[in-house]
């Protein structure tokens, strides 16, 4: 009972995972996700008022030409400029939807001199990390398999199928790149938070840029149906500051 009261009790929404009852996205930690955001507000925004147009111009539809109130139907079966307007109306609204859509698509894809990359390899079913920024040699390098902890075997506080053995772990403030690829079938490395989801494919190099902005705790899940255990290879990433990272990376050299 203790366990359950505290779980409710500790800052799981600071973890920048799913909650429950969860109907929105989650906070953003990166360009990318703030501008995904931001393109869904203006699009559910002209989605509203479509829908509220719609819904009245039939309600009027309904009401106004019932056979009660026009007892002779109206003749007309042709009219030019309710054509041109229907027409030209929702050209322009397509217009002004893909304009931003556009500029966001290709400023996630575009490469700013990337200070760090990390490689992403998908397996059946877990993940493989490598630093590959730091290769000295074949045998000294920064590479780990990421595994999800067991349910039996979480801490208190620690987030159920959620959960990962070794953390990614990432600088603030520092354009990454990131490569995915996939040994056995397709996956796909999603992060939520980070505004990233990338398929991970056997045989082929998939490249995102990620610059995040805070620090935190960023879960993510293989968000591409890739087996009987697709829902148990979870995903991590802890972004720290520049200090934090390389104390990291010298300590990770060391071993």
């Amino acid at each position: 009972m203790l366990n359950l009261v505290l779980s409710f009790l500790l800052p799981v929404s600071s973890c920048d995972a799913p909650e429950a009852w969860q109907m929105y996205f989650q906070e953003a930690a990166t360009p990318a996700m703030e501008g995904i955001i931001n393109l869904h507000n203006d699009i559910m925004a002209i989605i509203t008022f479509i829908a509220v147009f719609v819904c009245w111009m039939l309600f009027r539809t309904c009401y106004l030409f019932d056979s009660s109130r026009n007892t002779v139907p109206s003749k007309q079966v042709h009219g030019t400029t309710i054509e041109l307007v229907w027409t030209i109306v929702p050209s322009l609204i397509l217009i002004t939807i893909a304009v931003p859509s556009f500029a966001l698509l290709y400023s996630m894809d575009e490469v700013i001199d990337p200070a760090i990359t990390l490689k992403v390899v998908g397996h059946q079913w877990y993940w493989s990390y490598e630093y590959s920024d730091y290769n000295n040699s074949e045998d000294d390098t920064i590479a780990f398999d990421a595994y999800m902890i067991a349910e039996d075997d979480l801490e208190l506080g620690q987030l159920r199928l959620l959960e990962v053995d070794n953390r990614v772990v990432l600088p603030i403030n520092t354009h990454v790149r990131v490569l995915i690829t996939s040994t056995d079938v397709i996956h796909a490395w999603a992060i939520p938070s980070l505004g990233i989801k990338c398929d991970a494919y056997p045989g082929r190099l998939n490249q995102v840029n990620t610059f995040i902005k805070r620090e935190g705790i960023f879960h993510g899940q293989c968000s591409e149906l890739c087996g009987v255990n697709h829902g148990f290879m979870p995903i991590v990433v802890e972004a720290v500051t520049l200090n934090d990272y390389v104390s990291w990376v010298s300590a990770q050299m060391d071993e």
